[in-house]
């Protein structure tokens, strides 16, 4: 197959372009802005066409949660818009979409983990805009699998956990939120899950993934700060109200990943164990 993937200089697209190398059966155009305005809907048909493109992944996304709140105008146009432009563009060839999306799609309220089915409620203009992005793509092509994720992170880009190591590193003291619960992810561990879609056949629908087990911000910092031997920094737990954001975050935000698991078979590692292998690499 020639597989589009978006993205490709973000966390999960720079994932992405690493394991292509053990998928050589296909053929992979990997764009970011550069190669590929994906808010240019004719240029998107162009590409599509003229490469014979059989399959997209859309890594791309506007993801600063609280710059959102501010530019409504540029997330609504990378996070609903782009994703509705590519998927009419793979529609016309009867090709298929993934499209990576997010637990901000809920607000957070749950005491148990959320199901694919559960109803929708975002509470930040970053949520609603990646929502619209489902919609837009599922409605634009029958065959798009939507993948929601949550906190992610990786060995490359600006994410939690380097963030976290940097900090630990320079500060003798750190202040950590302990009352907003989730699964963190391994980008990695999420584009292997990507490409055994890919190569067993996609089927449409929308999918929770994240990696295995429940943790706070601040279990997590103090997770980090073990494995990466930081022991000068003092991490104290912070209620939310003690540090606010422009954007709402979710209390809650832990993911059934039972279809997923069911659907491809996959095993899905434990987020301590791919937490080491990330900071190894690191």
């Amino acid at each position: 197959m020639k597989i589009l993937i978006t993205g490709c200089n973000g966390q999960l697209g720079n994932e992405m372009q690493l394991l292509e190398a053990e998928n050589p059966q296909h053929t992979y155009f990997n764009t970011d802005v550069a190669e590929l305005d994906i808010t240019d809907q004719q240029a998107i048909e162009q590409f599509v066409e003229e490469n014979a493109i059989d399959g997209i992944v859309n890594c791309a996304a506007y993801t600063a949660v609280d710059k959102a709140e501010e530019n409504q105008e540029l997330c609504t146009k990378l996070n609903a818009t782009a994703p509705e432009y590519l998927a009419a563009a793979i529609e016309k060839r009867g090709g298929w979409m993934v499209q990576i999306s997010t637990d901000y799609v809920f607000d957070g309220t749950n005491h148990k983990p959320y199901v694919e089915s559960d109803p929708v409620c975002p509470n930040s203009v970053y949520g609603r805009t990646k929502l619209a992005g489902e919609e837009a793509a599922q409605k634009a092509c029958r065959k798009t699998m939507i993948i929601r994720t949550a906190w992610l992170y990786s060995t490359f880009g600006n994410n939690f956990v380097k963030t976290m190591i940097r900090l630990g590193k320079e500060k003798p003291e750190l202040g950590v939120i302990f009352d907003q619960i989730g699964s963190p992810t391994y980008a990695r561990d999420l584009a292997v899950a990507i490409f055994a879609a890919i190569n067993q056949g996609i089927v449409p629908g929308i999918y929770h993934f994240s990696n295995e087990g429940v943790i706070s911000w601040y279990d997590f910092t103090k997770a980090i700060h073990r494995i990466a031997g930081i022991t000068q920094c003092h991490v104290r737990p912070l209620h939310t109200s003690e540090y606010p954001t422009p954007a709402n975050r979710p209390h809650y935000s832990v993911l059934d990943k039972t279809k997923i698991k069911q659907t491809y078979g996959i095993e899905i590692p434990y987020w301590e164990e791919s937490l080491k292998e990330c900071i190894e690499k690191l």
